[in-house]
């Protein structure tokens, strides 16, 4: 009696086990048929922003059309463990060469400003003087948060008709997109892609989606307010 109640409660737990196991596989197949048609969804995305504004795109500064304004986009200076940030100097780099082939009269730098210890346009600004570029060639927008920040409210508060944007050749694939889709008149200027930066280029791939997804929404720009600095308080 008592090994037949043994042997049912063996066939209890593996009948038990066996049903788990079949839901969780099936569970498993729905994930990947859901994942699946997003990840191809996404690629096409991907491919069709770079297809759409390849024509934009300018990688050789004597090509490269001249236009009163240019957008630098910005990014950190350095990263947290202190180490520098070559998207960075690679920006500075590629806005201090249109400036000395005169490709550009004006600069604006167009970056993050939301708390008053970090200041993307202030650091750019001060960067280039030492460079080179005279302040008054130099413009700045705190409120460029992201990049479709930058590029709308290039347009709309600034008023730079047309004008070049100036960063790596994905980000500016991006930042040429959101302004076709606004109608906005840019071209973009590639500064040097960082070797090795693979997770950048991931990042950008799910970015690109969040830019489709913003459109579908119609979000527009954080805030369409005059630019204004926000500072340390004085101690």
């Amino acid at each position: 009696m008592k090994e037949k109640v043994e042997n049912e409660e063996k066939i209890t737990k593996a009948t038990f086990f066996y049903k788990v196991a079949r839901y969780f596989w099936a569970f498993l197949k729905g994930l990947v048929w859901l994942i699946f048609p997003l990840l191809i969804l996404m690629l096409v995305i991907d491919l069709g922003t770079s297809y759409l504004v390849k024509d934009r795109i300018y990688t050789d500064i004597q090509q490269l059309p001249k236009r009163e304004y240019a957008v630098v986009l910005g990014t950190a200076k350095y990263y947290p463990s202190g180490r520098q940030n070559l998207y960075y100097k690679y920006r500075l780099e590629a806005a201090y060469a249109i400036y000395r082939s005169q490709k550009s009269d004006y600069f604006l730098m167009s970056g993050d400003n939301q708390t008053a210890y970090y200041n993307e346009p202030k650091t750019m600004t001060n960067d280039l003087r030492q460079m080179g570029m005279p302040s008054s060639v130099i413009k700045q927008d705190y409120a460029g948060y992201n990049t479709l920040d930058s590029i709308l409210r290039a347009d709309k508060v600034f008023k730079l008709k047309p004008f070049t944007i100036v960063s790596q050749r994905f980000h500016c694939e991006r930042a040429l997109m959101i302004a076709k889709f606004h109608d906005i008149d840019a071209i973009c200027f590639v500064a040097t892609y960082p070797e090795q930066h693979y997770r950048v280029r991931i990042r950008e791939f799910i970015a690109r989606t969040g830019m489709v997804w913003r459109f579908l929404i119609g979000a527009d720009a954080t805030t369409l307010e005059d630019s204004k600095i926000i500072e340390p308080p004085v101690k």
